[in-house]
């Protein structure tokens, strides 16, 4: 397993790349059967499949973000939304400094939606940064990948975290999501109320669907609309 970017200074000086790639996971609980670390290693494993299809500059996991709804399960920890603003802004400002000015955050958990405020407001003055994977963009991997389920029904330790990490890092993956599934209902209060009001075993969705097969093909299907996000940055792929 290697989720961390293993590049030298004098290889990126070499590749000149115009265009960052910062993922953004966090530290969390996923059921008994997916690591504290999900969502760090699927942005991470999302990070390191588009930097090895682009010339981008993969950046090193922000490993701890907003997972305020998942507290009371141990092992959680979370970090408040002005933190993870601040955190991000000084990165950005550290690339722009060393020569580039676009970045990518590609984010791992749901529950960071500071993080569409963040990219709101650096495109003010054109576009510098953009938020991946999009709802779309997930849209099209579960598609693509023949997913059973759908984004709300399979919220959280599902079948599509289940799969990517059979595929891309298995040794991640314990056994017991065969056995997993729960729906979560509708969920009109899980801001105020929190996970806990909706699952006992911390899962929400249909891990028992997953296949590495499934993991595979959204991961190419996320590769591919990675394309259309450097487009939208004035960024040639490539």
């Amino acid at each position: 397993m290697n989720l961390l970017p293993t590049t030298t200074s004098t290889d990126v000086q070499e590749r000149a790349p115009r265009v960052a790639v910062l993922p953004v996971g966090s530290f969390e609980q996923h059921g008994r059967y997916l690591p504290l670390i999900t969502d760090t290693a699927i942005a991470s494993i999302i990070a390191r499949e588009v930097a090895a299809t682009y010339n981008v500059h993969l950046l090193p996991p922000i490993t701890m973000s907003c997972s305020h709804e998942h507290s009371g399960w141990p092992g959680t920890v979370s970090i408040s939304a002005k933190t993870l603003y601040a955190m991000i802004k000084d990165i950005r400002a550290s690339l722009t400094r060393s020569g580039i000015s676009k970045l990518i955050i590609i984010n791992g958990h749901g529950g960071n939606y500071v993080l569409s405020n963040i990219v709101q407001e650096a495109n003010v003055d054109g576009p510098s940064m953009t938020l991946f994977p999009h709802g779309s963009d997930w849209a099209r991997a579960r598609k693509h990948g023949g997913l059973v389920s759908d984004a709300h029904a399979d919220m959280h330790a599902g079948e599509i975290e289940t799969s990517i990490l059979l595929h891309a890092e298995p040794s991640l993956v314990r056994p017991g999501y065969e056995d997993a599934d729960h729906e979560g209902g509708e969920r009109r209060f899980l801001l105020t109320m929190g996970m806990a009001e909706y699952t006992e075993s911390g899962v929400i969705g249909y891990p028992s669907y997953a296949t590495a097969e499934k993991g595979k093909a959204v991961l190419e299907s996320l590769v591919a609309d990675f394309a259309d996000h450097l487009g939208v940055l004035n960024v040639m792929p490539g």
